[in-house]
């Protein structure tokens, strides 16, 4: 996989973090910096660790669909793209969503990066089917969620939902068409 299908991957993958950080954003009256780092680094060490275990996880059954490896991938990428582009039109945008205080602690915070990081994962099972470099993919996924999560929490109060809902969407189409170019590349080689 080439360096710039990694990179589309990794901003595709940091978009749901990226509305999530808006949403955190968008609470508070005046965004500091040091905030928004902390909360851009805490996200972009989650979301670049779960790539590495669904890669584990991929690895370790790739010797059982090698034949099918690129329709796994192709299959896995469209549905994550489908699901992204479908939360972004229908409002789905739970991470957003404040549930009180344990949202607000630093646990609260880490479990939003979970849950916002489980698409990773099942792009790290794809990349075990793929000529990928886990290591390279894992810390462009975490170095573009911590870009995107410090930049969506600055700006949050500003952008509102309205821009966190069409990045989602945005992601969703990537994820759909990289998943496309591998089909395609595997198909025509065969």
């Amino acid at each position: 996989m080439s360096l710039i299908n990694l990179i589309l991957i990794a901003f595709a993958m940091s978009t749901d973090a990226f509305a999530a950080a808006i949403g955190k954003g968008s609470r508070l009256s005046a965004p500091r910096l040091f905030n928004a780092l902390k909360l851009g680094l805490l996200f972009g060490v989650i979301e670049g660790v779960t790539p590495v275990i669904g890669w584990a996880i991929g690895s370790a059954g790739q010797s059982y669909i090698e034949q099918i490896d690129h329709w796994v991938a192709f299959g896995l990428l469209f549905m994550l793209g489908a699901h992204m582009i479908y939360a972004s039109l229908n409002g789905d945008d739970d991470e957003s969503e404040d549930t009180g205080p344990v949202k607000s602690s630093v646990l609260g915070t880490a479990l939003t990066a979970v849950g916002t990081s489980i698409d990773a994962m099942a792009v790290g099972v794809s990349f075990a089917f793929l000529d990928v470099n886990i290591a390279v993919a894992a810390l462009l996924i975490g170095l573009a969620t911590f870009i995107m999560v410090t930049i969506g929490a600055l700006l949050g109060q500003r952008l509102g939902n309205l821009v966190g809902e069409r990045a989602e969407a945005i992601g969703g189409v990537v994820l759909i068409t990289v998943g496309s170019f591998i089909l395609y590349s595997h198909l025509s080689a065969a």
